[in-house]
């Protein structure tokens, strides 16, 4: 199976370094094998639309800024929109929501406040006390799959982020589809998952991690095997990366 990862690689990046060992230990786990394409945000814009059809799993992962947010925008509702397994980590999470607020729910403007701290309609916004290199319990939403996933009520994640979830806008976000299904213990909203999509999970913390220690993560191994059950029949050959 392939896996696109959507980001622009940096081997100072500790995630960046993670993504690929995590991705080979959960898929040995599973018995499958797994190889992994890193798509640079810059060539996935309108101007030049590429063809994700041959991945069977679109990671957006952490690092943002990227260079393009429209051609992370863009991979993300790919997913979204033809079913196609996504999983969204850190910054992947956050470009979720915005790519969400802004197709589905209609709120154009939509943004960012690191790239766009003038924008009146901020999805994401600055936290109060940043979670760089720290870790911390998550509690996560009876009945959710990302709950099942886990076996657990509340377990506990690492993160390395400056931003998250604008609470304002919660219940517009909320409103169809769209499900929050962790919060860490003062409520604030740590992952997100579609109901009615095979599988679409984006968490702020970094599960990745988990592999520096040389342990495949349940998120992770869920996600590869979403994959191997989502139809390939239509799909062509991934292109070379």
């Amino acid at each position: 199976m392939r896996v696109g990862l959507i980001g622009d690689y940096d081997e100072q990046v500790t995630a960046h370094r993670a993504i690929p060992l995590a991705l080979q230990l959960s898929a040995k786990s599973i018995g499958v094998l797994v190889t992994a394409h890193w798509l640079p945000t810059e060539l996935l814009g309108a101007d030049s639309p590429p063809s994700f059809e041959g991945f069977d799993l679109l990671w957006c992962v952490p690092a943002s800024p990227y260079h393009s947010m429209e051609g992370a925008l863009n991979a993300i509702r790919f997913a979204r929109e033809t079913g196609t397994p996504f999983l969204g980590t850190c910054g992947g999470f956050q470009h979720a929501l915005i790519e969400y607020a802004r197709t589905v729910i209609g709120l154009a403007g939509a943004d960012h406040a690191e790239t766009s701290p003038d924008a009146t309609t901020q999805i994401v916004t600055p936290l109060a006390c940043a979670l760089v290199e720290a870790s911390g319990d998550v509690l996560l939403e009876p009945g959710s799959r990302l709950r099942a996933i886990y076996g657990a009520d509340r377990v506990r994640e690492t993160y390395r982020c400056s931003y998250a979830m604008n609470p304002e806008y919660e219940t517009v976000l909320a409103a169809r589809d769209l499900r929050f299904v962790a919060r860490d213990a003062d409520g604030g909203v740590r992952a997100l998952e579609l109901t009615g999509h095979p599988f679409f999970i984006a968490t702020l913390y970094q599960p990745e991690r988990s592999a520096l220690g040389g342990a495949a993560h349940p998120l992770i191994t869920a996600a590869v095997e979403a994959a191997t059950r989502a139809p390939r029949a239509a799909r062509a050959p991934a292109p070379p990366v």
